[in-house]
């Protein structure tokens, strides 16, 4: 404490420390104290003043100078900004009234003009200030772990101080100290060194200097770290302001909020409401304990009181409750004067609750102002469905550490003020992240994000909405706004329903060449189904290709290691080298996978029109051209650079794909595709498919193709295909002669069908069956191949959805409920390739829990249901495919005959199901042997995994992936949707139905593209590799010889074990590495090429769906060779004979049924002969009876 001591008497002191002053004075005549009004304690081994003057002037000197004199540098920069703006605006009107009093100087000025928009080119570039700014804004952000940490550890350092404070508050308020021996006040100038340090880096990351200047932790820093400074150079010590220290406290919820520690708003309230109670009551004592320790200046400092601070805590207490006991108070004008205040302020924050009514009080709009636009980088506006979810998933994907530098500030626009939760979200995120509270329906508010220089506009939608279409028209009333406001702005939105999408056609400035997109949400989901009919799993994988995972390591040699390792990787894009021009792609593709250690699978193509198309594995008569953009698998951004910097000459013998990185012989950027600006680079819009440039597959005259003489031979005047040639079609059929009865269902035997099992009613929103379907009608599938379709549900609903399916075949409806298990055993479930359940009334449940009760309990009805295994005759089949050429019966030509299935499906728990999902917590549900926790991830659990779950959240990743590459979007649409295109998108909106048409060569050659399938290992020409093979020479030896590009596993949950259990679930690895060893039991997918020669055989072999089901599966065909192709058709021949007399006997002749054949092509007089379920199970150890299964029911003529 201060002491003061004059001629009358000293103050402010014991009698005891006066006695120390004047023995010290005796001890040291020569050190004389002249008498004054205030003189402080002193010591001669202390070189202070020899008068004894406080020198606290000095230290609050400091702090004013620094602070008074920033905020006058800082006005007087923007006064001469503001002066500067002026006059170059001046300027500019002179010029422009010159130009137009003398026109004939503009033309003169054209050069200038030029030059002049040259010089602005380089603005848009990312400056050293503004990198440097960016990184401070890293630095000390909590997005980064090492922002984390220094956030917090500035937090912990300051709580440090103000601990010290309380130590040297027992001291007096001025004293006489010397650095080099006190250690409190060495450590907090260590302390404050810090703090100053973190200063600058707020200060170059701060938007607003003067704001940042004129806020609270600035002033904090102000008052407490010059005064140190100070004390080091005067040898001495003033308590002062330290105890500003403690308004630290006041950030101590965000801290929490960064750490993740608090989640809900309760907890983030309660912890604010604490934090700022504690620090006010500390900093308040702090004031108080300093002036009444110091007294009153104009009293000449006569009339203080000796508190300690922990007296004026408790004085402070008692002020605040209005006790007021009286035994401490306020003995100066200054303290009274504060207390007065503090009463009043007390009362309102801390009784009635209202802290936040009077911080809107004070202060501006919290969400106001406008957005100020940095130089050098671009902002994106986020607006619709704006939530805590839906944000925090988005962020979540586009800031993703695997993207490269992503130089993009996200502005977020709503009309609803964010909670706590969310706002808390943004805090973390505060250096990429603003949100602005207004509507894009306000032309004002899209003037207050600067709409018109913002590189796009993305509209989330709401995918849990009770009405679907009302959802998309608030959505694209969106889209008309902005593009009233801005018409050139580009606009990403969601939609739900796949025929709202047509209206955004409607729009005079929607474009898909300037990148405008539509995501369908119903349209995607309902493609990454199909696909799972087709290959089980490929749902699963290609959710986690288009999905910004982060690589989770596992040191156990579980199906979760394997699983992990693929969900790293990610779909990337980057121009192929130089180096690769004129080679094919096989050869290209096997080059990235061996050297590259990339998996390339698509490129993008230009015909000699200049018209580019995307092509997946095209094969071996497609060349690389001279700027090819590929699209790669790779777990990096940075790994696919290898691509582009591969170099013939200098890389040829590198063995480490690490090493690959630009070499000297590299030609100059100018002269590659590359050198586009990284908007073009990312968006070509040559490559933008509109109505009048769709993504076709056609690579040559497809009268030239091999095997494709057919085509000249084939009944032009037969409509088989839509106009566009890129799905099956047939002419409509009326939906009472699709509809089966649960006999006639029963008596048809089902096999090797889908069965969609859908809960809907007159009520509910439709789902889109249509997109569902296509997929599975593509026409790069042979008729024979084609998978029959029967849906279960409410025909009052499908009533409504079969205006979409009356064009294609083999489609049928059983009316019933998929709750019932007479319904389900009617349509073989069994013998089904693949069961998909589905539900139209997810969205009218207002509890998220019960929203997939009717999907769970279909599912869990399925799994539970038992079988007879005498049906086991019906089921033999291998899970997998022949590739071309290869003949499955003949042991010298070592066919595939993949896994075969010992016994029959006896217990519902092996069929092949996928469900859909609206919450992603009810896939606990779903697998009752699983140890799932309910707070895991959708894609770290088993369902998902194993591609027996999918829920439409897995989707929302698209948005930032097609913001960065707009090409992916087109990917995913050509690989799910079985060949949509724009141009067939505006057929559908003018008629909402499929249009048949003639086949020519042009549409034919549409069906020459490739598609997904499943490989077995178990037996063929891979059988050598599938035990204990590596994948690497697996994948070269398909690519070489059968065109076939392998991109993943689809392997058993217990595969692994050493002694691998009964468990039938398998579980997809994407892209493994070159040295990953294979099990027998192994299914490969990839991309098989289009057979043209397998449409004139009728031999049909199965396509793998599930580990334990081994159904008969007609989804992939293959060529039998001309050796024995005579007696594998007459054998085949002889079995449907069978199978057709069986079918008549049974069903009448006025039945008609899906067969590849001509009618009455062959007799139908032959008999099934009766076989035991011990011969089936020997007949599925050498070859396929799916010729022996009756197929489903024709409701119409074939196609």
């Amino acid at each position: 404490m201060l002491v003061v001591a004059d001629g009358n008497g000293s103050y402010g002191s014991s009698s005891r420390m006066s006695s120390n002053i004047n023995l010290n004075k005796n001890k040291d005549s020569s050190v004389s104290i002249s008498k004054m009004d205030l003189i402080i304690p002193f010591s001669p081994e202390v070189p202070c003043d020899n008068n004894g003057q406080r020198m606290w002037w000095a230290f609050l000197a400091s702090s004013m100078v620094t602070f008074f004199g920033g905020l006058f540098i800082i006005l007087l920069w923007r006064t001469l900004k503001y002066l500067w703006t002026v006059c170059c605006h001046c300027n500019i009107k002179n010029k422009e009234a010159q130009k137009v009093n003398n026109p004939m100087n503009s033309q003169a000025d054209g050069p200038t003009k030029n030059q002049n928009d040259k010089e602005d080119v380089p603005v848009s570039e990312v400056g050293w200030m503004t990198s440097v700014k960016d990184w401070a804004g890293v630095m000390i952000s909590a997005q980064t772990l090492t922002g984390r940490v220094l956030v917090v550890l500035v937090f912990a350092l300051s709580i440090g101080a103000l601990g010290i404070y309380f130590i040297d508050s027992s001291d007096p308020i001025e004293s006489c100290q010397n650095f080099y021996k006190d250690f409190t006040l060495q450590i907090d100038m260590a302390f404050n060194v810090f703090f100053l340090l973190y200063f600058g880096l707020r200060f170059i990351a701060a938007n607003d200097k003067l704001w940042f200047w004129l806020e609270v932790n600035s002033v904090v820093d102000f008052f407490t770290v010059p005064p140190v400074f100070v004390s080091v150079y005067l040898n001495r010590s003033w308590l002062g302001l330290r105890f500003l220290r403690a308004l630290r406290l006041i950030q101590f919820s965000e801290i929490l909020q960064f750490l993740n520690i608090l989640k809900t708003s309760n907890s983030i309230k309660l912890v604010n409401l604490c934090s700022i109670f504690i620090s006010t009551w500390l900093t308040a004592a702090g004031f108080i304990h300093l002036v009444e320790n110091s007294g009153d200046p104009w009293e000449n400092f006569q009339n203080s009181q000796p508190l300690s601070y922990w007296e004026c805590v408790y004085l402070l207490m008692v002020t605040m409750s209005t006790v007021g006991y009286g035994d401490v108070y306020a003995r100066t004008t200054l303290g009274r004067l504060f207390m007065v205040f503090f009463i009043l302020g007390g009362l309102a924050m801390f009784a009635s609750y209202v802290p936040e009514i009077i911080e809107l009080i004070g202060n501006r709009k919290k969400y106001g102002g406008s957005y100020s636009a940095v130089n050098g980088r671009k902002h994106i506006v986020v607006c619709g469905h704006i939530t805590l979810e839906s944000v925090s998933n988005f962020l979540k994907d586009f800031l993703h550490k695997d993207r490269d530098d992503v130089n993009v500030e996200i502005v977020f626009l709503h009309n609803i003020s964010p909670n706590l939760e969310l706002e808390a979200l943004f805090k973390r995120h505060f250096t990429q992240v603003e949100f602005y509270q207004g509507s894009v329906l306000n032309p004002h508010d899209l003037a207050r994000v600067k709409i018109e220089s913002a590189d796009a506009c993305l509209i989330l939608a709401n995918k849990y909405c009770a009405d679907p279409d009302a959802e998309d028209a608030s959505n694209i009333m969106r889209v008309i706004s902005i593009k009233n406001y801005h018409p050139k702005i580009r606009i990403i939105t969601q939609m739900l329903q796949y025929h709202n999408k047509a209206h955004l056609l409607n729009i005079p400035s929607w474009n898909w060449k300037e990148g405008d997109d539509a995501i369908c949400l119903a349209e995607l989901k309902a493609g990454f189904i199909a696909q799972s009919c087709l290959a089980q799993g490929l749902s699963t994988m290609l959710a986690n290709l288009f999905s910004m995972r982060s690589y989770i390591k596992i040191e156990e040699d579980t199906w979760q290691k394997y699983y992990l390792e693929g969900v790293a990787n990610e779909m990337y894009t980057e121009y192929l080298s130089s180096a690769f021009v004129g080679l094919s792609f096989p050869t290209v593709c096997e080059l990235c996978y061996v050297k590259l250690k990339l998996l390339l699978i698509a490129i993008e193509y230009k015909s000699e029109q200049r018209e580019s198309s995307i092509l997946i594995n095209p094969g071996n008569h497609v060349k690389m051209q001279e700027g090819t953009l590929g699209f790669f698998i790779a777990s990096d951004a940075k790994e696919v650079k290898r691509a582009f910097f591969y170099c013939k000459a200098c890389h040829d013998d590198i063995t480490d794909p690490k090493r690959i990185k630009k070499c000297g012989c590299k030609r100059i950027e100018d002269e590659h595709p590359s050198t586009l600006s990284p908007k073009k680079k990312q968006r070509n819009g040559g490559m933008r498919n509109s109505p009048n440039c769709s993504p076709k597959m056609t690579r040559h005259d497809p009268l030239l193709i091999p095997g494709n003489e057919q085509i000249e031979n084939m009944d032009t005047s037969v409509k088989r295909y839509d106009s566009t040639g890129m799905f099956h079609w047939c002419p409509s059929n009326d939906i009472e002669k699709a509809i089966l009865t649960r006999s006639e269902a029963s008596m048809t035997v089902l096999s090797g069908h889908v069965v969609v099992c859908i809960f809907g009613d007159v009520t509910s929103a439709l789902v889109g069956l249509r997109n569902l379907v296509m997929p599975l009608r593509a026409s790069n599938f042979h008729y024979h191949e084609l998978k029959p379709i029967v849906f279960v549900g409410s025909l009052d609903y499908l009533k409504r959805e079969w205006e979409t399916l009356h064009n294609f075949p083999k489609v049928s409806i059983l009316p019933g409920t998929p709750l019932s298990r007479a319904d389900l055993r009617a349509v073989n479930i069994n013998l089904c390739d693949m069961c998909v359940i589905l539900s139209a009334n997810q969205s009218n449940i207002d509890d998220a829990s019960l929203q997939d009760k009717e999907c769970i309990l279909a599912t869990l009805n399925i799994k539970s249901m038992q079988f007879d295994d005498s049906i086991g005759i019906l089921q033999a089949n291998s899970q997998g495919f022949t590739p071309p050429g290869m003949d499955r019966s003949s042991p010298d030509n070592s066919p595939v005959h993949g896994l075969v299935r010992q016994t029959s499906i006896t217990t519902g728990s092996n069929i092949p199901i996928i469900t859909e999902l609206v919450n992603d917590s009810n896939v606990q549900f779903l697998d009752q042997d699983d140890d799932d926790d309910p707070d895991t991830e959708l894609y770290l659990t088993q369902p998902f995994a194993c591609g027996t779950a999918f829920a439409i959240s897995v989707l929302d990743s698209l948005m930032s992936a097609t913001y960065f590459n707009d090409n992916i979007l087109t990917l995913i649409r050509t690989l799910v949707t079985g060949g949509a295109t724009p141009e067939l998108e505006g057929l559908l909106a003018e008629e909402n139905a499929l249009r048949g048409g003639y086949s020519t060569p042009q549409t034919l050659a549409n069906r020459d593209r490739c598609r997904v399938a499943q490989l077995a290992l178990y037996d063929g020409p891979f059988a050598d590799l599938g035990d204990g093979g590596c994948y690497g020479d697996l994948f070269c030896k398909a690519l070489k010889t059968y065109n076939m590009l392998c991109f993943g596993i689809y392997r058993l949950r217990d595969a692994h074990l050493s002694t691998p259990g009964q468990c039938t679930k398998r579980y997809v690895i994407t892209n493994p590495p070159y040295e990953f060893e294979l099990v027998p039991t192994d299914l490969i997918f990839c991309l098989m090429q289009f057979d043209h020669n397998a449409g004139q055989s009728r031999v049909s072999l199965s396509h793998s769906s599930h580990s334990s089901h081994s159904s008969s599966k007609k989804s992939s065909s293959v060529h039998i060779p001309a050796t024995n192709r005579q007696n594998r058709s007459s054998k085949a021949r002889e079995a449907r004979d069978k199978q057709n007399a069986t079918r008549m006997n049974r069903m009448g002749p006025e039945k008609r049924w899906f067969t590849d054949e001509a009618e009455n092509a062959y007799p139908r007089n032959i008999q099934i002969k009766p076989m035991s379920t011990h011969m089936a199970n020997q007949v599925n150890q050498y070859k396929s009876t799916s010729s022996l299964i009756p197929p489903i029911r024709e409701v119409e003529d074939e196609c």
